[in-house]
């Protein structure tokens, strides 16, 4: 089912979840290529927000993409001060966001370090002075993305859920790991059950959601009312259409294979290059270049060779030598 915030509909309710360093513009141009509910931006640290140049501030909008229309993509702000999270709020407000994501969930230590992401649900009372001041700053819809909890002691998101909704959340994503946990063991979609039962808002299921069959039992485990894809979506883009058609039915993604998988492969590369520039794209791209050769099953030989080529022209000749053969596989 469709999800509404406010004036906006997110259909279908499979989104694509925000990863520091991968859903770069380049990365959600291609997703959003072949379809999904909703785009989160990589994270943006409020406190740097504030302080740029305007410059800087112009080639923020410009990275995440605001003003395009074709993509439909949420703004997600860490921060651990009320008043730099209500001028960052603002900030991307005016630059063309339609909606903001507030991070409460990333586990990262540099992050964590600074009393920001997870680590604002050790303390609910100062998160909700964040939520607070990000509501009161903007007319857009707000939603917020966290975890379990801190760490097993400590599983309070239904708590957080239930004080957001009230402070006007108006959605809400949960990772089914704690903090504690980073990424080990498999997400407990069940436990987020409680947080579903907890408010009235919409309720997204993330942590492990890699296929059709996964997202299908993270809806049943959690009755919640969509779900976000991370990791799953790496290498291949179309993850997330694919899981929207076994959902839903929407219509089923063009799946690439042979040449075309090839030459999509190398149209990322191309746009990676570009929006970095040649030397840092060509570090940028390598992670990409990874995840499409695991998903391919691409020979280790031909994967260890495109990891270590030092020119773009290499890395064409690899990449249509690799994917061009590659076998197609079957959607789980």
């Amino acid at each position: 089912m469709p999800i509404a915030l406010a004036g906006l509909t997110l259909d279908p309710a499979v989104f694509l979840a925000p990863m520091a360093g991968i859903t770069d513009l380049p990365f959600r141009r291609m997703v959003a290529r072949f379809g999904a509910g909703l785009l989160v931006s990589e994270m943006v640290a409020s406190g740097e927000m504030i302080t740029d140049t305007p410059s800087v501030r112009a080639r923020a909008r410009t990275d995440l993409g605001l003003g395009d229309g074709a993509l439909p993509t949420s703004v997600q702000l860490a921060g651990r001060e009320a008043h730099a999270m209500a001028e960052a709020a603002r900030r991307v407000a005016d630059m063309g966001a339609r909606i903001i994501d507030i991070n409460m969930g990333c586990p990262a230590k540099q992050v964590t370090g600074g009393a920001s992401g997870s680590a604002l649900m050790r303390d609910l009372d100062h998160a909700l002075t964040l939520i607070e001041a990000v509501v009161e700053a903007v007319d857009l819809p707000v939603t917020l993305k966290c975890r379990l909890g801190w760490d097993r002691d400590c599983l309070n998101a239904a708590e957080l859920a239930r004080r957001a909704e009230g402070a006007g959340v108006q959605m809400l994503t949960v990772h089914g790991r704690t903090r504690q946990d980073f990424y080990k063991g498999q997400a407990d979609w069940a436990a987020i059950r409680e947080v579903v039962e907890a408010v009235r808002i919409p309720v997204i299921a993330n942590g492990d959601i890699t296929s059709s069959t996964a997202a299908r039992e993270a809806l049943r485990l959690s009755g919640a009312a969509g779900v976000m894809i991370g990791r799953g979506a790496q290498g291949a883009p179309w993850r997330l259409a694919e899981v929207a058609h076994a959902l839903h039915g929407t219509r089923a993604p063009d799946m690439p294979h042979g040449a075309r998988r090839a030459a999509l492969v190398a149209e990322h590369y191309e746009a990676i290059l570009a929006f970095y520039g040649r030397d840092l794209g060509l570090r940028v791209a390598r992670k990409h270049l990874g995840w499409y050769a695991d998903e391919a099953r691409i020979d280790p030989g031909l994967r260890a060779r495109m990891m270590v080529a030092l020119t773009p022209g290499e890395v064409h000749a690899l990449i249509a030598e690799a994917f061009a053969a590659a076998p197609a596989r079957e959607a789980a």
